[in-house]
């Protein structure tokens, strides 16, 4: 059994997700913000990794500003695959302009339905924008751990 867990120090953060159940015709585009400092899409292109490690399908990275690739040269990235649907995870906290608005019109797909069929290369893939991180425990132990390295 392969559990996505995240050991922060200081206990362990068990997502109960198993990615690697989802078909692997299912692609992954792991959205960031975009920076100009490189540090932004190190990180980025870091946690899509370790996402594709739980997942056995195609992750591919892109970015609603000022970084390459972008959200379309994101998707047009999963061309070459089997990829009959792709998940668009924005690494946001929260819904903003961003997740609500930008990211599904540069997809375009319906703002509203957050969901859409696009052509990407030959075929039509379904597109579905996943929702922000949120309030979640993973990430509530995560900023204790961070709160804690702080204080050293």
């Amino acid at each position: 059994m392969n559990l996505s867990t995240l050991n922060t120090g200081i206990g362990k953060c068990n997502t109960g997700v198993l990615m690697n159940d989802a078909k692997n015709d299912v692609g992954i585009l792991v959205l960031g913000h975009g920076s100009t400092l490189p540090y932004n899409k190190e990180l980025v292109e870091s946690l899509a990794q370790m996402i594709g490690k739980n997942h056995s399908g195609p992750v591919r990275t892109a970015y609603l500003n000022m970084n390459k690739p972008t959200i379309q040269e994101g998707l047009n990235g999963f061309a070459e695959t089997s990829v009959s649907k792709i998940v668009a995870l924005p690494l946001f906290l929260a819904h903003g302009v961003h997740t609500r608005q930008d990211i599904p019109q540069e997809m375009g797909i319906d703002p509203q339905k957050r969901r859409g069929v696009l052509k990407i290369g030959e075929r039509e893939v379904e597109v579905i924008c996943a929702e922000p991180l949120g309030v979640d425990e993973c990430i509530a132990t995560l900023a204790c751990k961070r709160a804690k390295e702080a204080l050293r």
